[in-house]
């Protein structure tokens, strides 16, 4: 009992630390005044740094321009998006759902240090920006600093090589040495190639670098605890429902609206879905006896008809979630009086954001319900849909499985 009540405590100690900061922050103006004293210096640092990116870029060719791309799609938030179900369903569950919770992490400190400070990307031109991608079109829409890919790579490969090492602890230290030579090339090229992309300056892989290490140190000691806590813990479900609120106020406003906002809110919906459905399935889908890929009882044939089974499944519930969000949703807000706009999802609704910044739409800070405004349906739509998705990555879809025999 003794255990269970520290434990609630400190609970409540965690949602209502995050909830005063997002007060002091708001009332104090503190994005604002930090984003004057640094944006200027890191500005000054990107154009400095103009004559090293168009020295790195007289290197141009159209084999390098494939390579970069492709390794920036890689590493980027779509990929990560599909691979990681599919670690799921491989049988490394402790390994997918530390991994997802670790982007979703990287992905909120990552964008909202960019929109706090709201620094600028390489002046194109004179800088050349290579774009191959729709994905890559949306990164240059968002702010510089830090490079999202550079601290992404950091923090992923580094964790999968803990992980592998800690799984193989009689390992020798040759394959230490390659797993590590393999992430150190691969962070470098992702580094250089966001600079020759025109992507990005050096300050800001540099500033992805540094702070990819130190979310990576933080996580390494605090991921056996979260673990523990999402497999065996107390109120998980009704916890992540607070601290997902809360991280929609707890994220600055930028100076001029960016994708950003809502990527953090896919992740922030992902994490929710993976939170939820593996604390309600541990037992049945999800603990470490559960056969992996290649053992006699996960054979790839079998894996593969997971793989052709369960991604149509996810994306239809994705597609369902968000159909029956749009529906819902606005009637939901409506009804309980909370005045509501839409930027894309729900036509009916765009006609508030005429004459209006669309940032003011987002669930930024506490002000814009005191003050009565409206804000972005969205916003919860989109969390809902992505938070569908992973539930069914994570319950649905192994829940499948189960029934058919795979």
């Amino acid at each position: 009992m003794e255990s269970k009540s520290l434990f609630s405590t400190w609970q409540v100690f965690s949602l209502s630390s995050i909830l005063g900061w997002v007060i002091a922050s708001s009332l104090l103006d503190l994005t604002r005044r930090l984003r004057s004293l640094i944006q200027p210096w890191i500005t000054r640092r990107v154009q400095s740094d103009t004559t090293l990116i168009l020295h790195i870029q007289r290197c141009r060719h159209g084999y390098l321009d494939n390579l970069f791309s492709v390794l920036s799609c890689v590493v980027s938030v779509p990929f990560y998006t599909g691979f990681l179900p599919l670690l799921f369903w491989s049988g490394h569950s402790k390994l997918a759902r530390q991994m997802t919770l670790l982007m979703a992490f990287c992905d909120y400190i990552g964008n909202s240090i960019k929109d706090m400070l709201s620094a600028p990307r390489p002046s194109c031109p004179p800088v050349r920006r290579v774009t191959a991608t729709e994905d890559e079109k949306e990164n240059a829409r968002e702010y510089g600093l830090p490079s999202s890919h550079t601290l992404n790579t950091v923090c992923l490969s580094g964790y999968l090589l803990h992980y592998v090492t800690t799984c193989d602890p009689e390992g020798d230290g040759t394959k230490l040495f390659i797993g590590f030579s393999l992430v150190f090339i691969l962070v470098l090229l992702i580094s250089i190639g966001r600079i020759y992309l025109g992507m990005h300056s050096l300050i800001d892989v540099v500033a992805g670098f540094v702070l990819g290490l130190v979310i990576l140190s933080f996580w390494l000691i605090v991921h056996g605890l979260i673990d523990d806590f999402i497999v065996s813990g107390q109120n998980v479900t009704y916890f992540w429902v607070g601290l997902s609120f809360l991280l929609f106020f707890a994220y600055p406003t930028p100076e001029f609206p960016t994708p950003s906002f809502e990527y953090h809110t896919a992740f922030n919906g992902v994490a929710f879905g993976i939170v939820s459905g593996i604390q309600q399935t541990y037992r049945h889908f999800h603990h470490e006896s559960i056969p992996h890929l290649f053992s006699p009882q996960l054979t790839l044939p079998t894996f593969m008809g997971r793989v052709m089974l369960g991604i149509p499944t996810m994306l239809i519930v994705k597609s369902c979630i968000k159909a029956i969000s749009k529906c819902l949703l606005p009637i939901f807000c409506n009804t309980l009086g909370i005045p509501v706009k839409s930027s894309c999802y729900v036509p009916a609704l765009k006609e508030f954001d005429k004459s209006k910044n669309k940032s003011d739409g987002k669930i930024r800070s506490l002000a814009l319900i005191l003050q009565g405004r409206t804000y972005d349906i969205d916003t919860g739509i989109r969390f809902l849909q992505y938070a569908g998705l992973a539930w069914s990555v994570v319950d649905l879809v192994p829940s499948i499985f189960y029934h058919v025999n795979l």
